[in-house]
């Protein structure tokens, strides 16, 4: 965690706070001003969020140009909660409290009874201290032993045996809400909050007051409320206390990337660097795009739960587990470049599998299915790249009937880049059918993974046959 430290010339006194003409504003205000700043300039409210611009992101400027408390809902994998997190660089970068104040004590209006006591006692020499809009989060992930104590506070047993009346305020050791105070709180999956915390947690933010311990002690608390939820949760099962939903002012639908550009560049942004140790990894743009509809088509098929939904962090899971074949084969072969290929794919399994709920009525089918996905997203973009204007027709005709002839050609994990390679002196038309994907200055890796992609595509759409056997896969022509 980065240790942030104030600058130098913020006040650090009471008296010299009011000097500095800081004024003091509630945290939805605050919000409001920064994010008309962005809006009005053009800017987007926060980096790093793709595929919302059009969709997600005007909502959440009206939720917050409104003062709204929001909930957002959708189902997992859909930046809920990097959205969530990204807000407090909404907030102003520097914020003063009561110097050792355990709830963010605006020493303008002090709330707990140490800031209270300390400005009383000090007056204008009241010590301040500066609080990063990083630290002014709270978050806290809804489970059904969530406990009144954990969000807002319980007694503390030391601090009573120290002497002090259990009444005493000082006496309490703050939840979350409270060590919030005039910053974010977040709740993550608040279905799952018991009922009884539910309303726990509505009486703090509305009534402004808690019983811990039957003690009745005021906290006004000043605090942007934002929530998470999986939609069938949170409108179909009655799970939420009728005023803690009423609560939100707005309620923001999430969603998957719509494009499959968005979910490549998700793919791009998240996950870690595809070279390992000595080898040099290059992937194909084309892979890339068999990863990312790979995951769009599952979120259509009628094979896999839609409910669970199908996370972008699949596709970032599966590039890396492509990647990591790739590696692992171009080490068995002795080589430092390396480039994915389609046989690559066959690795998806194992990062796919526990990420998605396969629904088939036949035991064992589950790999079945998954192939069948990785042969659509494969035939998908090769359809997509591969179109009369790119690929003349009588190059391909070429590559068939170099086939026909006799030809054959092996892929798999045991096939060198090099090997695959020769196939394009030995089919001159190939070669320029790969140059449409590959571009014609690619080095050797490349163009091998160019060369298993065209031969798939060619499968696939039912012009070449392919045997299948361990790692290796023949391509020939047709009976």
């Amino acid at each position: 965690m980065t240790l942030h430290v104030a600058p130098s010339h913020l006040p650090t006194t009471l008296g010299g706070l009011r000097t500095s003409g800081w004024i003091s504003r509630p945290v939805k205000e605050e919000l409001r001003r920064n994010a008309i700043a962005k809006i009005a300039k053009g800017e987007p409210l926060f980096a790093g969020v793709l595929g919302f611009e059009n969709t997600v992101m005007p909502q959440l400027e009206n939720a917050l140009l409104a003062g709204h408390d929001v909930v957002f809902l959708g189902e997992r994998g859909q930046a809920k909660s990097r959205i969530i997190r990204s807000l407090t660089g909404l907030l102003d970068e520097w914020m003063p409290i009561i110097e050792g104040s355990e709830i963010n004590d605006d020493p303008y209006a002090p709330v707990s009874r140490h800031a209270r006591d300390l400005v009383e006692q000090l007056g204008e020499s009241t010590p301040i201290a500066w609080v990063h809009h990083s630290e002014r989060f709270g978050e806290k992930l809804a489970t059904p032993d969530t406990s009144i104590a954990d969000l807002i506070g319980e007694v503390d047993p030391i601090k009573v045996a120290e002497g002090r009346y259990l009444s005493d305020e000082l006496t309490l050791h703050y939840g979350l809400v409270p060590r919030t105070n005039r910053g974010i709180f977040a709740i993550n999956e608040l279905p799952d909050l018991a009922e009884r915390i539910q309303v726990g947690l509505l009486n703090v933010l509305e009534e402004r007051d808690v019983q811990i311990r039957g003690y009745k002690i005021r906290l006004p608390l000043d605090v942007l409320l934002v929530a998470s939820a999986n939609p069938d949760d949170y409108t179909n099962r009655g799970r939420i206390i009728t005023p803690l939903k009423d609560r939100f002012g707005s309620q923001i639908r999430t969603h998957y990337p719509l494009e499959v550009a968005t979910e490549v560049a998700i793919i791009e942004q998240e996950s870690r660097p595809a070279s390992i140790g000595d080898v040099e990894v290059v992937v194909p743009d084309f892979m890339k795009e068999v990863i990312a509809t790979f995951s769009h088509l599952a979120r259509q098929s009628n094979h896999i739960s839609q409910r669970s939904g199908v996370s972008v962090r699949l596709s970032v899971s599966n590039f890396e587990i492509m990647c990591a074949n790739a590696v692992r084969r171009a080490l068995r072969a002795g080589e430092t470049n390396v480039a994915p290929r389609v046989s690559d794919l066959e690795a998806l399994a194992a990062s796919t599998s526990g990420k998605v709920e396969i629904e088939s009525l036949e035991e064992g089918r589950e790999g079945a299915i998954l192939e069948q996905i990785v042969k659509a997203a494969v035939l998908q973009v090769y359809k997509r790249l591969a179109t009369p204007a790119t690929v003349h027709i009588d190059k391909v005709n070429e590559i068939l009937a170099a086939f026909e002839s006799g030809t054959l050609a092996h892929a798999g994990e045991d096939i060198t880049s090099s090997q695959l390679v020769q196939l394009l002196s030995d089919i001159p038309a190939l070669k320029s059918v790969v140059e449409v994907f590959v571009g014609t200055n690619a080095n050797p890796a490349v163009l091998a993974s160019g060369v298993e992609f065209v031969l798939e595509g060619l499968h696939l759409s039912k012009r070449l046959n392919k045997d299948s056997s361990g790692v290796r896969a023949t391509y020939r022509a047709k009976a």
